[in-house]
């Protein structure tokens, strides 16, 4: 499969940088409750609200199930990558320091457009090569590492930015002939079962401080999952995966608002990096659009 360079790319590279908004969000609020509650414990509300939502919808527009699909054996396997991903990722984050945790993981959309090529045949163009590059160098300097990170932690960050990779690869694949809602309503069913399995031993009562931010959890990964799937139907895999470095800057403005931490010269530095690869992108893509019709034209 090819990258179609027409507007439907610029609308999923819009609709991506919406969903990872939203996830910059979600990591603040998980690392907000990360303090009282267990990761499994906090990943299962998540996904009972993203259930509870989606399976209505879907039911009231009768969207076809998913488990009927030939990408069932799929989604499982997505899901169970999903999960190894959070807990691997979440983990890792009570020993490892966030600059070091933030540069390890974001090695992912180098990794998915890596993938992309042997998996869903795209043609990778020099202009998404130079925005996830380039993304990726903003990040290290935003990131600033210090000193380097315990071994185990560290794998496990990297081996969670892999398994979020190829999550996102199989999200484009499964994209193909299954809606958006049922996927999420399927993958999450199999992401909060398997977490509960876990309760016997870490559940904890919440506060209603605790119900809160749960329920706000879900809502925003709700939001947050449903424009990124719409992205990944709208754009190929490898246009998209420069995208997510924008979630860096969501997490230096949530990280102000809420706990008023002011970044240091060196992330606005890396911001306005990370801001230039993206620009770079679209660019790219809007190019590509005017070639194309050129062409048809003609």
């Amino acid at each position: 499969m090819t990258a179609a360079p027409d507007s439907r790319t610029l609308l999923g590279i819009a609709l991506a940088s919406g969903g990872y908004a939203c996830f910059a969000l979600q990591d603040a609020l998980v690392k907000w409750l990360v303090d009282t509650y267990e990761v499994p414990q906090i990943l299962f509300m998540r996904s009972l609200v993203i259930v509870l939502i989606t399976g209505t919808l879907a039911a009231q527009f009768r969207h076809p199930s998913i488990f009927k699909s030939k990408y069932r054996g799929t989604l499982v396997l997505r899901a169970a990558l999903m999960l190894y991903a959070w807990l691997l990722f979440y983990n890792s984050a009570k020993v490892m320091g966030l600059a070091e945790l933030t540069t390890l993981y974001f090695s992912a959309p180098i990794m998915v457009v890596f993938l992309s090529i042997p998996i869903l045949k795209e043609k990778v163009g020099i202009g998404r090569w130079i925005a996830c590059f380039g993304g990726f160098a903003g990040m290290v300097i935003a990131a600033n590492p210090t000193h380097s990170p315990h071994v185990i932690p560290a794998l496990m960050c990297i081996l969670a930015g892999f398994f979020w990779a190829c999550s996102t690869i199989l999200i484009r694949l499964v994209s193909k002939t299954e809606t958006t809602l049922t996927q999420m309503w399927a993958t999450s069913l199999l992401f909060g079962l398997a977490c509960a399995v876990t309760f016997p031993w870490i559940w904890k009562t919440p506060d209603m401080l605790g119900w809160s931010l749960m329920i706000g959890l879900g809502l925003v990964a709700t939001i947050g999952q449903y424009l990124l799937y719409e992205g990944f139907r709208h754009a190929p895999a490898s246009a998209l995966a420069p995208v997510e470095y924008t979630g860096l800057i969501w997490a230096f403005v949530y990280g102000y608002l809420i706990w008023a931490e002011t970044p240091a010269t060196n992330v606005f530095v890396g911001a306005f990096v990370i801001v230039a690869s993206s620009l770079v992108l679209v660019a790219w893509e809007r190019r590509s659009i005017r070639l194309a019709e050129g062409r048809a034209a003609v």
